[in-house]
């Protein structure tokens, strides 16, 4: 079994973000890639973190600790005006190497619309050269999401087709899961000259 955090990354109470992290963490205890137990919803709407940088970290330092034991991490970044929103880059201002380097991501888009590519190009160009974290050449775009992942079963053809996608691209994950282990294993993260990436 693997340890997965998944990251709800709205600042709203209640999101749409939330609903798919929840979904999607659900989904991975039925194909048995994880349990409640190996497994952890961070959502940056119940426990916002702070602007950052601030006196007071908030809840980062359990958000740090869930993200170390951590061997995989999925980000569901919600489009705010064709953007990623505020909480979840201000989310990898916070992130290091030491709580993501050399694990694989899977980028999560969530639109209202027929959007949801924006947070994927911005987030896959800018939130990983610190914090080294590896984005699988796979994501997922949850267009239309207040009409879909509601309930047990699909509830039209296109939201079928994307719960077969879902668990496509978890079963990547899973296998970069396994895979970067020993990767993450054999490397020296703790080199002072190579803090930062280029």
């Amino acid at each position: 079994m693997l340890n997965i955090a998944l990251i709800a990354g709205s600042s709203r109470n209640n999101s749409q973000s939330g609903k798919v992290a929840r979904f999607l963490h659900q989904r991975l205890i039925q194909l048995e890639t994880t349990t409640e137990e190996t497994s952890s919803v961070i959502d940056l709407g119940l426990a916002p973190l702070p602007l950052w940088p601030g006196e007071d970290s908030g809840p980062w330092d359990l958000y740090a600790a869930q993200l170390k034991a951590a061997d995989a991490v999925v980000v569901v970044a919600p489009e705010w005006n064709g953007m990623a929103c505020p909480a979840i880059k201000n989310f990898f201002v916070y992130a290091s190497k030491a709580e993501l380097a050399h694990k694989p991501g899977l980028l999560v888009a969530v639109s209202a619309g027929i959007g949801g590519a924006s947070p994927i190009s911005e987030l896959r160009a800018s939130s990983y050269k610190n914090c080294r974290l590896c984005y699988l050449p796979e994501h997922l775009i949850v267009r239309q999401v207040e009409k879909v992942l509601n309930t047990p079963e699909p509830a039209s053809e296109d939201e079928q087709r994307l719960r077969g996608r879902i668990d496509y691209a978890l079963d990547i994950l899973a296998k970069y899961g396994e895979a970067l282990k020993p990767v993450r294993a054999a490397i020296d993260i703790s080199n002072p000259a190579f803090t930062n990436g280029m």
